[in-house]
């Protein structure tokens, strides 16, 4: 799952992009309205955490201009503001929820987690091939009576192969849901975590290498 936090405060934004990744998230953030913007544009999140009060591009603003274009990504709309009005005003521009600061983060995790299962297009909480089963929700991968102890780049790239439905899903694909904008576009982590990954899943194997193509299950 992949996620982008506009937020301009720099503590607070550091502070919940560390969060979502001890979650398990590939998490990127940006400081201002227009940045988040131009980041949204050209990258497919599942799930973009958008401020209200932005410097540069508020974010209604930017809010609006991601439903315009098209975006797929949910948008969960941040704001230290919690009137009935705020809220009807943020689901009004398109947003697909809106939490009032200070939040608890476990709530912002759920959700986030929840807005992602209804993108790109909705996945069900729970994924299931054979006896293979794995809980999107609570993080959780079994395998017959097994629980499978994943890495959390390993269960990323499980439960978009799984989420696929048989697709051959590319490397590059992969890096860019999975990983964040800081990794190198030409690192082998994918390789590297597919391979971990079947060894954890044991035998019979699952995931299938299409050559110059990707993985599938």
């Amino acid at each position: 799952m992949r996620v982008l936090v506009v937020e301009d405060d720099e503590e607070l934004a550091d502070t919940v992009a560390a969060g979502l990744r001890r979650a398990g998230m590939a998490v990127d953030v940006a400081l201002d309205g227009a940045g988040g913007l131009e980041r949204a544009q050209c990258n497919d999140y599942d799930v973009v955490v958008l401020d209200r009060d932005l410097p540069l591009m508020h974010g209604d603003d930017v809010c609006a201009e991601l439903i315009a274009g098209g975006s797929r990504s949910r948008i969960l709309m941040l704001t230290a503001a919690a009137t009935t009005e705020d809220l009807v005003d943020g689901l009004g521009l398109g947003a697909d929820d809106y939490l009032p600061k200070p939040f608890d983060f476990r709530a912002l995790v759920a959700r986030i987690g929840a807005l992602a299962r209804r993108a790109h297009p909705a996945v069900p909480p729970v994924l299931r091939h054979g006896d293979l089963v794995v809980d999107t929700a609570r993080r959780r991968a079994t395998r017959g009576d097994r629980v499978l102890e994943l890495a959390p780049k390993e269960f990323g790239v499980l439960e978009l192969l799984l989420a696929a439905h048989g697709r051959v899903v590319s490397a590059e694909e992969l890096l860019e849901r999975v990983w964040d904008e800081a990794t190198d576009p030409f690192t082998n982590a994918v390789k590297i975590t597919v391979s971990r990954l079947r060894a954890k899943l044991g035998d019979p194997s699952v995931i299938e290498t299409v050559a110059k193509s990707g993985y599938r299950i």
